[in-house]
């Protein structure tokens, strides 16, 4: 393949466009492409070797941890390492009892199952979900009342995968039967998402700088989707202004963006800086901030809050919400003298 390209130049040419494909043709499909989460992989690759040798499908599988990180990804992986099919749903896509059941009545032996957010399936599903699961049993409920019966289906040996954001809204019940493991996905390192951004780059066709890469990587919240996202806004923006897609043409566009050095976007900024001016730096109550923001609480507790934590600029005490002497100089405001006691 050679080394330059126009700017925006994939490999594999669609008629619909990235919407519909780029994200697939970005996802790894043999795991020496997969960068990161070493352990996962270490683990994943022994438990489907001793299905394989022993000629039984793998025990169930679930992923936990933020959006982005690839809990999908592996699913896909685990797939096509076993040669087996898969089926793809997710947890409020199954509302009733009788589409599990279609979808498990459906399944070959050794096919993989896998369902996304399966922390939002509801408790009269997951029930029905628990002998399939641990007996390949599939109990469903026939008719009402004094004539209502159970008939058990036998279920083929399956797989079942999943991925969840929220791993404490699922039961006890259903989190111990993953028998095969519970991964937590962690974040990645600067070094991991510039290797993802230079395999990305490959695949879209486009030539760009070590520089451009490492503040792709910066400024990406250590998570490989967003760190794609970016990329390919900052190919946008060098294809039209039909200039390399280096260092300055990622900072332009990404400012462009309102994304700043470290990965801030306008509405963390925001969040920083009502509880900085506001509210004399905090402590102030989730509620509060919400308010004064016009946003959600859960969009602010599960979108701004963790990254804003991670980096240091925010802090949750006991009396609320308080910003850090990080988050003062990030923001270029003067850190207040009484700051270490309102930290307390």
């Amino acid at each position: 393949m050679s080394s330059k390209k126009p700017v925006g130049k994939k490999e594999v040419e669609t008629e619909k466009g990235d919407a519909v494909f780029l994200d697939t043709e970005l996802r790894p499909s043999r795991w020496d492409d997969y960068i990161g989460q070493k352990s996962i992989k270490d683990n994943l690759k022994i438990l489907l070797k001793a299905a394989a040798e022993r000629g039984t499908p793998a025990e169930h599988i679930l992923f936990y941890g933020p959006p982005g990180l690839g809990k999908t990804t592996l699913a896909h992986l685990i797939a096509k390492e076993t040669g087996r099919q898969m089926k793809i749903t997710s947890g409020p896509a199954i509302e009733k009892v009788g589409d599990l059941a279609s979808i498990l009545t459906n399944l070959s032996a050794g096919d993989i199952i896998f369902i996304d957010e399966i922390h939002r399936l509801n408790k009269t599903i997951e029930e029905v979900l628990y002998p399939a699961m641990e007996s390949g049993t599939l109990d469903i409920i026939i008719g009402k009342g004094p004539s209502a019966r159970t008939l058990q289906l036998e279920l083929p040996p399956f797989t079942l995968v999943a991925a969840t954001t929220r791993v404490a809204m699922i039961s006890s019940p259903l989190r111990s039967r993953f028998s095969g493991g519970v991964f937590h996905m962690e974040f990645y390192t600067p070094k991991e998402i510039e290797e993802i951004v230079k395999r990305s780059a490959r695949i879209l066709g486009v030539e760009t700088t070590s520089k451009a890469q490492e503040a792709i990587a910066k400024r990406s919240r250590f998570t490989p989707r967003t760190a794609n996202y970016f990329l390919k806004r900052a190919r946008d923006f060098a294809q039209v202004g039909k200039r390399t897609l280096d260092e300055g043409a990622v900072e332009e566009s990404l400012n462009m963006l309102g994304i700043d050095e470290v990965g801030l976007n306008p509405s963390d900024r925001k969040l920083l800086q009502t509880i900085a001016e506001k509210f004399n730096g905090g402590p102030v109550g989730l509620g509060t901030i919400a308010a004064a923001l016009s946003e959600e609480e859960a969009t602010i507790e599960e979108f701004n809050e963790p990254y804003l934590i991670q980096m240091g600029f925010l802090e949750r005490t006991p009396r609320g919400r308080t910003v850090t002497e990080a988050g003062y100089k990030h923001l270029g405001l003067k850190v207040p003298k009484n700051l270490q006691e309102k930290l307390l």
